[in-house]
């Protein structure tokens, strides 16, 4: 098998990760309860977001998690793939608007085109 730019975490690793930074673990732990919290939007709201969001930055460890975490707070699976859609829509819309970074160096180039 090949080996994985993800390495897999392991009960272990968690463990030794919050070894080394254990205030701040407990700290990042706390926050993350407090996000998803019941509030102006509901948790399963919250983790909608989530999963469009981890999609958009590939993260591969938050897409499964939040996924899951989405479907355990109630999300149904049409609603997951809707929110996978409005991510693929938004980092699409992104490489749309910053065309016109391109599209301004182009018609730049032609301007010094034209006027040599």
């Amino acid at each position: 098998m090949a080996d994985s730019l993800y390495h897999p975490t392991t009960p272990e690793i968690a463990q030794h990760r919050k070894d080394l930074a254990p205030s701040i673990h407990d700290a990042f732990e706390a926050f993350s309860r407090a996000v998803f919290a019941d509030g102006a939007l509901p948790e399963q709201t919250k983790q909608l977001i989530a999963v469009a969001v981890a999609h958009t930055t590939q993260c591969p460890f938050c897409i499964r998690g939040h996924t899951r975490l989405a479907h355990r707070a109630g999300a149904t699976d049409e609603q997951i793939m809707e929110a996978i859609w409005v991510a693929a829509e938004m980092r699409a819309g992104g490489a749309y608007a910053h065309s016109t970074l391109a599209i301004d160096v182009l018609e730049k180039q032609a301007d010094r085109d034209r006027a040599s």
